[in-house]
């Protein structure tokens, strides 16, 4: 089995050398996800609400690029710089996602790249 890197110009590029996402088998991995724009590079605002919100819609860019959608999604890991921000970030997270929610993890860091205050990855099945 080989591994498939996932393209796309509706997320941001790497920061490094990672792939935004991979598909091995039926199993896709979306690597974590900053609140960043694609077009400018620049977070889409100075919130953990407003980051959440573009990391989640990176993860579901690269999903669709991949094929698939958030329902295809089976567990998450979210990272947040001040664990104050969790109900906020849970809030928009909910409108991501329906029933049956995917499993997910939640950590406090104590600093994210680029100085996010979020950061999402996620695990997906086609």
């Amino acid at each position: 089995m080989s591994n498939q890197a996932i393209v796309t110009d509706k997320a941001p590029a790497a920061l490094g050398p990672y792939s935004a996402g991979v598909v091995s088998g039926n199993v896709i991995h979306v690597s974590g996800q900053l609140g960043v724009v694609p077009e400018t590079g620049e977070f889409a605002g100075e919130s953990a609400v407003d980051q959440a919100r573009q990391s989640l819609t990176n993860v579901k860019n690269i999903l669709a690029a991949a094929g698939a959608d958030m329902s295809n999604v089976a567990e998450t890991t979210v990272l947040l710089t001040d664990l104050a921000d969790f109900a906020a970030v849970n809030e928009v997270y909910a409108g991501f996602f329906a029933e049956p929610f995917p499993a997910r993890a939640c950590f406090q860091v104590a600093a994210l790249p680029k100085a996010a205050k979020v950061e999402i990855k996620a695990v997906a099945y086609l």
